[in-house]
């Protein structure tokens, strides 16, 4: 929360003595460190800001409970009187903050998609505690109501003491915070805040620790950790697919301004087949979350693959950066799925403007939000849509049929499922979730939003639904981002049956995060009258396009495969039979 500045309107003495009383420092140089307090626990940051004989500052920021040692670029940082502001672009944050001279410190918000309070303090952070002879990988496994979970437990130890983090792959829950690790002999323990989860345990030889692993509300689990020399380095899975050079086509990595903004920069990879041209193309628009242009996740990097089938097969294919993600400009956290259909329309501008493409035959690929994104893009010209040379076709791969609320709660009820929930728990959260969804839709930003839904959890509420406060922030931060809240009002009945140009709509039938069946029949009856959709339920695929087992999301990295070839070919042949390249 923003230091509140009360005007007094007094005296011109009066007023020199106030300024005189929050005066910022004499000098900023040097390292300050702040513990932020984030919906998965403390987040400890340090920064170093140098001065040069001119007076202008540079900085740099590190996270060590995310990555020690790693220094992040500060983009701009200015000091006005009392007034401190520092912009990190790379991570669409952003800070503001007065001085406290009582104290001698800084107190403001951080920003990033949410608000923050922070405070920074001068020097660096005390150091924790050094623990001898846990360093490593712990693999463990927890099974409740009958799906095994994976835990596997980092700890390592640094010039500032020894920290932890947790991952959780099965959940796709990565980099989990840990706190309170502590070693009394052969007594260990550690506390996961974002759940109140807390282990403690026996090390019954060096190398491996039995214990007992207790949520609030939960029955109590048994888990044994191990630890190898092989475990703490990163398993190396097999990813066939992946291409390699010679490819057979041209590939250039490209540029473009989305012009509906303020200089945002997109970056991406366009690859051509061989040939003169003009070839039909494919934009490929990514799923939730910031994804890279292959939209990279556990090794695998399904729209390189898929790019690569399709170019062989005589389509170009355009992929790029989320806005705000690797080499691509602008401000990721603060957006949402509309800011993202006018970063797809930016790049059909940008092929407009090759001479190797047919300008009659881009189309759109989207997956997962990808195919919310793309039907916005084509709908709505205010967000970019070209009228001259419109998207010639859609390909909706686990886009969706039904609202994105009713994705939703489908979404979490698998996805619990999946993962052991029983379903007593899951009907509490579902009658629960739909007061927070109707706070965050209702709210007029995302202050609000975040207050409103923080007025649900009481404590009878956190009592009677055995949560933690840590869990009902993290619950209110995830429901009140800029994308969540318009996320939550999408339905695509608003937008699909306005588009006139040939569909093609692919989901596997094990697909557990955009349910197959419920959004196949949304999208047959939502296109019933129109004159060129295909839909179509692959057996035994999952969200990713994989052959999978059972669709779970810790299924993602044990698979080799990226991309079901089936799949591709679908596709692929799809589009060659309605705009394949002109005689």
């Amino acid at each position: 929360m923003k230091l509140v500045k009360i005007q007094i309107l007094c005296c011109i003495i009066l007023s020199v003595l106030c300024r005189l009383a929050i005066a910022s420092p004499e000098t900023i140089a040097g390292n300050w460190h702040s513990d932020l307090q984030i919906p998965t626990g403390k987040l400890t940051l340090i920064f170093t800001i140098s001065q040069d004989a001119d007076g202008h500052l540079s900085a740099t920021m590190e996270s060590p409970d995310q990555a020690p040692g790693q220094q992040i670029p500060i983009s701009e940082i200015t000091v006005d009187d009392d007034h401190l502001q520092i912009m990190v672009k790379v991570l669409g944050a952003s800070i503001e903050a007065d001085w406290d001279n009582e104290h001698e410190h800084w107190v403001g918000t951080f920003s990033q998609g949410m608000e923050l309070p922070i405070t920074i303090k001068r020097g660096l952070p005390a150091d924790l505690p050094t623990i001898e002879g846990l360093d490593g990988s712990w693999h463990g496994v927890i099974n409740r109501n009958g799906v095994d979970l994976r835990l596997i437990l980092h700890i390592s130890t640094d010039e500032r003491g020894t920290r932890a983090k947790v991952d959780s792959p099965d959940t796709m829950n990565m980099n989990i915070s840990v706190s309170d690790l502590t070693k009394d002999g052969d007594q260990v323990g550690y506390t996961m805040p974002v759940i109140s989860g807390v282990f403690q345990g026996t090390l019954t030889d060096p190398n491996t620790m039995t214990g007992t692993w207790t949520v609030p509300g939960q029955e109590t689990l048994t888990i044994t950790y191990t630890r190898s020399e092989e475990s703490s380095k990163p398993i190396e899975r097999l990813r066939p697919q992946v291409p390699t050079e010679p490819y057979g086509y041209r590939s250039e990595d490209v540029t473009y301004e989305n012009p509906l903004t303020d200089g945002i920069v997109l970056a991406g990879t366009l690859t051509l087949p061989e040939g003169k041209g003009p070839f039909p193309a494919a934009i490929l628009i990514s799923g939730s979350g910031p994804q890279d242009r292959n939209e990279t996740v556990f090794g695998h990097q399904p729209f390189l693959v898929l790019a690569d089938h399709l170019t062989k097969q005589g389509i170009a294919v355009l992929r790029y950066d989320d806005r705000g993600t690797h080499e691509s400009t602008g401000d990721y956290i603060a957006s949402n799925s509309a800011d993202f259909a006018t970063d797809a329309n930016a790049a059909l501008s940008y092929l407009l403007t090759r001479s190797e493409i047919d300008h009659d035959a881009i189309g759109f690929v989207g997956h997962s939000e990808g195919g919310l994104i793309a039907p916005l893009a084509i709908t709505d010209h205010e967000l970019g849509a070209n009228t001259e040379h419109p998207i010639a076709f859609l390909v909706m791969l686990a886009g969706p049929g039904t609202s994105s609320q009713q994705i939703l709660r489908s979404q979490n009820r698998l996805i619990a499922l999946s993962q052991g929930v029983s379903e007593e728990e899951i009907g509490k959260a579902v009658e629960f979730n739909a007061q927070i969804i109707q706070a965050s839709i209702t709210a007029n930003s995302t202050e609000e939003a975040q207050k409103s839904i923080r007025q649900l959890f009481t404590d009878e509420v956190l009592e009677e639904m055995d949560l933690s406060d840590m869990q009902a922030q993290t619950v209110m931060t995830q429901y009140s981002t800029p994308w969540m809240r318009y996320f939550l009002t999408y339905d695509p009945a608003e937008y699909l049956p306005r588009i006139g140009i040939p569909i093609l709509a692919l989901n596997g039938e094990l697909d557990l995060q955009v349910p197959a069946q419920e959004n196949l029949d949304g999208l047959r009856a939502l296109l019933a009258d129109h004159p060129d959709a295909t839909i179509t339920e692959l057996k035994g695929l999952n969200h990713m396009f994989q052959h999978a087992k059972t669709g779970a999301l810790g299924e993602y990295n044990d698979i080799e495969e990226t991309f079901a070839p089936e799949a591709m070919t679908i596709i692929a042949t799809w589009i060659q039979e309605r705009f394949g390249q002109k005689e």
